[in-house]
């Protein structure tokens, strides 16, 4: 984006941040201000709109005409207008980047650095603070990602409903299992290997999904606590909606039977379904939450009528494992993240005692 000499070129590698925008033009300010005020000096930024309904092409135009636009024909989700912009993307590196995201100025400097000095990295996030809860990590990200056996998600920083405020306990540089969609850095020739994200995944889990892919791959992913950014969780779908249960709920279970390894896939897919159905008949009975409830039936719903297409994935992502999932398994939460949470009443990573060193 800035004037560079040649040295100064050669000397830094380019990346393309990739910005995903539907109906954003409210946050897009401080957006687009922020990664404009980086210091780090080599990078392009590309908006992929989304056809999004309200003025915020125009008013990029008028104001940021140095930035470069894609404009979707109709809304394409999270994974396809990605995948359009990855393939045109000319950064060593890409971050696919929420538009209701403030960065901190230094915060391209520490992830370049910390991949140009270990090429067995494929991703990186940063810290992800809230933009509306001052002091508190932010809901999608935190520092850090990490699922239990049975796929289920969780942050340093946020697991289910109990996010921690952020008092320095999760600063170090640390392996996670996955890095969050809302600032995904990541090595742009890792994905001529993994692939791209999946598409008919839409919304949710995608990110998930794509780290799980590069872990096949033999790639390390790490959290850069040192770089920050803030993020307003929720501006594209609310917390609490009926389709953000059934994406995370059906996309969850897509992931699970895409990547497990054969060996393991009866052993964790039986107990999960179970504990599915549990969840179903606390949100009816115990809850009183139908919404909830629907959205698990209608994720499962899809996925019976998917089969076909779900056993393609499959075999599609185990013809390209290069690891066992031992490689990793110390990235994953080998209990119930469920029963530590509801039962035993361990609602932060801490609690957890689930510990990575680097």
């Amino acid at each position: 984006m800035k004037n560079l000499d040649s040295a100064a070129q050669k000397s830094m590698p380019l990346v393309s941040i990739l910005v995903l925008n539907y109906n954003g033009k409210k946050y897009l300010k401080d957006c687009i201000e922020s990664l404009l005020h980086c210091s780090y000096l080599n990078y392009e930024i590309i908006l992929i709109d989304n056809n999004s309904t309200d003025d915020s092409i125009s008013y990029l135009k008028n104001n940021y005409s140095q930035i470069k636009i894609l404009l979707m024909e109709r809304n394409e989700g999270y994974s396809r207008a990605y995948n359009i912009a990855l393939k045109q993307a000319k950064g060593k590196y890409c971050v696919l980047l929420n538009f209701d995201v403030i960065v901190h100025p230094n915060w391209l400097d520490y992830l370049v650095a910390a991949a140009e000095q270990d090429d067995t990295i494929a991703a990186l996030q940063p810290k992800l603070l809230s933009a509306i809860d001052q002091g508190y990590f932010e809901y999608a990200g935190a520092s850090g990602g990490y699922i239990d056996k049975y796929g289920y998600p969780f942050l340093r920083g946020r697991i289910f409903y109990s996010i921690e405020q952020d008092m320095g306990q999760y600063n170090d540089a640390v392996e996670v299992f996955w890095t969050s969609g809302a600032a995904l850095f990541i090595r742009s020739e890792v994905l001529h290997k993994s692939g791209l994200l999946d598409e008919d995944f839409f919304l949710h889990m995608e990110e998930i999904d794509l780290c799980w892919r590069l872990h096949l791959q033999g790639y390390r992913l790490k959290v850069i606590p040192q770089a920050v950014i803030y993020h307003h969780v929720g501006a594209s779908l609310p917390q609490g909606s009926f389709m953000k249960y059934y994406w995370n709920h059906r996309n969850n279970i897509i992931m699970l039977l895409k990547n497990i390894e054969h060996k393991k896939l009866l052993n964790i897919m039986l107990p999960r379904v179970i504990l599915d159905f549990i969840n179903i008949f606390f949100s009816l009975i115990i809850n009183f939450d139908s919404k909830h409830a629907f959205a698990i039936i209608k994720a499962y719903g899809w996925i019976l009528t998917h089969l076909k297409l779900i056993v393609r994935k499959r075999k599609e992502v185990q013809h390209k494992r290069l690891v066992q999932d031992e490689q990793f398994q110390h990235l994953i939460y080998n209990k119930s993240l469920i029963m530590a949470y509801f039962l035993k009443r361990r609602q932060t990573f801490t609690s957890l005692k689930f510990m990575i060193h680097e």
